[in-house]
């Protein structure tokens, strides 16, 4: 298990994703961390060993939200931390709604 769901589902999920938006890229950076395939938190930086635990999923989550105040509606960087922030929140049970 990765957050709540279990592995197999975020690499489906990761896999199905085209890449071709700054939302859809932000949804396979924080997949790709979630999996531990990336060394750095997608919004804080934070480095983790393998797949983050809970705990710093959820950080990574409330520090999106913080981000998305910050950036202005619309914008590539709110679009890419949205993306992000909406595949974390899925991995971590928070939502239903898988990015696409």
């Amino acid at each position: 298990m990765v957050g709540t769901r279990r592995r197999a589902d975020i690499e489906r999920e990761y896999g199905r994703l085209e890449r071709t938006t700054p939302f859809s890229r932000g949804a396979a950076s924080g997949y790709q961390w979630a999996l531990g395939r990336e060394g750095e938190g997608p919004v804080t930086g934070v480095h983790a060993e393998g797949p983050p635990g809970m705990d710093l999923l959820v950080a990574e989550v409330d520090a999106a939200v913080v981000r998305l105040e910050e950036q202005p509606p619309r914008s590539v960087p709110h679009d890419h931390i949205q993306g992000v922030h909406d595949a974390l929140a899925w991995v971590c049970g928070q939502s239903e709604d898988r990015p696409s």
